[in-house]
C-alpha cells in the first residue's frame, strides 16, 4: 500500500532489454524531503531505475506515479517530466567551459529562451534572485564572473547541481556526484548534499560507500532488478544477503 503522503513511487516496474531484465518488478517510495541513498553492484538496476523516473526509458510494465495527483510519468516526455520537477544530474559534469559561473547558471534558469536572449536580453528579479541563491548555496559565489572551465572538477560538480536548482525541482536525482573528487570536494559535497534534503526529495546512486556512510538516512539495494534490502545504513550492512552480494564478507 503506497503511503498517502509519498511524492514519486515505482510499483512493479519491469525494464527487459533483448529478454534482460534490467528492472524487474520494482517497487520503490520516495517520501517530499527525504535524502534516499541508492546502492548495488554493477549491472543492478540503478542507471535504468533514474532512466525510467526521467522518461529516458519506458518500463515495459508498472507504474510511475508523482505527487498526490499520480501523475503518470510513463506518459510524458522526458521534458514534460523535468517540467513538473525531477531534475537529473549526470556522473560527468556537462557544464558550458566557455560561459561563465553566472552564465551557466543563468541559461539553465531560462533553457528555452536560448543562449543569445539569455545573455544579452537580461533576466527578472526573480530569476536572478534564484540565480544569486544557487551561487550561494553551491559555494561558488566569489567565483561567479569566472569562467566555467577554470573549475576544479568537484567545483563543476557544484555548479551543475546549482544549474538544477535554479529550475527549482522538487526531485533531484544525483549519479556518483563524488567520483574523481579530492577529500575536500568530497567534505563539501556531503554537507550540499545534505543541505538539500529537506526542501527537496534528494536521491543518490553512488559506489563510494564511506560517502554513503556519511550522508545516509535511509539505503536501498538493488541487486537484479529488484529491492534486496531497505533501511538504515546499519541495518543494510549487517543483511546477511546485502554482504553476500554486494559488501563482502
Amino acid at each position: 500500500m503506497i503511503s498517502a503522503s509519498a511524492l514519486l513511487w515505482l510499483d512493479g516496474v519491469t525494464v527487459v532489454f533483448d529478454g534482460y531484465r534490467a528492472l524487474d518488478h520494482l517497487t520503490l517510495v520516495l517520501e517530499p524531503g527525504e535524502l534516499r541513498c541508492i546502492i548495488g553492484p554493477n549491472g543492478a538496476g540503478k542507471t535504468t531505475m533514474m532512466d525510467v523516473i526521467t522518461g529516458k526509458t519506458r518500463p515495459d510494465a508498472g507504474e510511475v506515479r508523482f505527487t498526490r495527483d499520480q501523475i503518470d510519468l510513463t506518459a510524458l516526455s522526458e521534458e514534460a517530466i523535468a517540467s513538473l520537477g525531477i531534475g537529473r544530474k549526470f556522473q560527468r559534469p556537462t557544464v558550458f567551459d566557455e560561459l561563465t559561473v553566472r552564465e551557466n547558471l543563468e541559461l539553465a534558469g531560462n533553457p528555452r529562451r536560448g543562449v543569445f536572449r539569455t545573455l544579452f536580453g537580461g533576466l527578472g528579479g526573480e530569476r536572478r534572485a534564484a540565480v544569486d541563491r544557487a551561487l550561494e548555496t553551491i559555494g561558488l559565489t566569489e567565483r561567479r564572473h569566472e569562467r566555467a572551465g577554470l573549475l576544479s572538477h568537484g567545483q563543476k560538480q557544484w555548479l551543475e547541481l546549482g544549474m538544477l536548482l535554479v529550475q527549482d525541482p522538487r526531485v533531484l536525482l544525483v549519479d556518483e556526484p563524488v567520483a574523481g573528487m579530492t577529500h575536500q570536494e568530497i567534505d563539501r559535497t556531503a554537507e550540499l548534499l545534505d543541505s538539500l534534503a529537506g526542501e527537496r526529495t534528494v536521491v543518490v546512486v553512488e559506489h563510494d560507500m564511506d560517502f554513503i556512510r556519511r550522508i545516509a538516512r535511509t539505503v536501498t539495494v538493488l541487486h537484479e532488478g529488484r529491492v534486496l534490502a531497505e533501511g538504515s545504513m546499519d541495518a543494510v550492512q549487517a543483511d546477511p544477503a546485502v554482504i553476500e552480494v554486494y559488501l563482502g564478507a
